[in-house]
């Protein structure tokens, strides 16, 4: 179980850089003015997402699955740390598939959203981040 573990934070960790990396394309995105760079910005868009940020999305949820299914159930029904957390990997998934939006208005020229916006945008994923490794270290609950 312990490569099962290994590869899941493996997956994790590759999730998270493509959505911490991914709204800052956007906040570059949104400032460009110029066909070239909105062109270059849709490819490095599209190929973060589809590429990156969604293999390490599925990968950690098959991954997770498995490790919950070997512990059993049974083990983790007195952890609250544990719902926190799956409740925080929901509001991840949210955010991600949220992501999927903003890629394709961009796509299709249809951002309407400024460069700030996307700048807190993009600090989301952190607070996700930091929320989940404290809950699966410390398992205040």
């Amino acid at each position: 179980m312990l490569w099962v573990k290994a590869f899941h934070i493996i997956a994790m960790v590759t999730w998270f850089s493509g959505l911490f990396y991914l709204p800052r394309l956007f906040v570059y995105h949104a400032m460009s003015d110029d066909s070239i760079s909105q062109a270059r910005f849709k490819i490095m868009e599209r190929k973060l997402y589809y590429g990156i940020a969604t293999p390490g999305a599925v990968i950690t949820t098959i991954l997770g699955v498995w490790l919950l299914k070997s512990y059993g159930m049974e083990a983790y029904k007195h952890m609250l740390w544990l719902d926190i957390k799956l409740g925080l990997f929901v509001i991840l998934l949210a955010y991600h598939l949220y992501c999927a939006r903003f890629v394709y208005l961009f796509k299709h020229d249809r951002n309407r959203r400024s460069h700030v916006f996307y700048r807190w945008f993009n600090e989301f994923p952190v607070l996700l981040l930091i929320a989940m490794v404290v809950l699966t270290v410390v398992k205040p609950f």
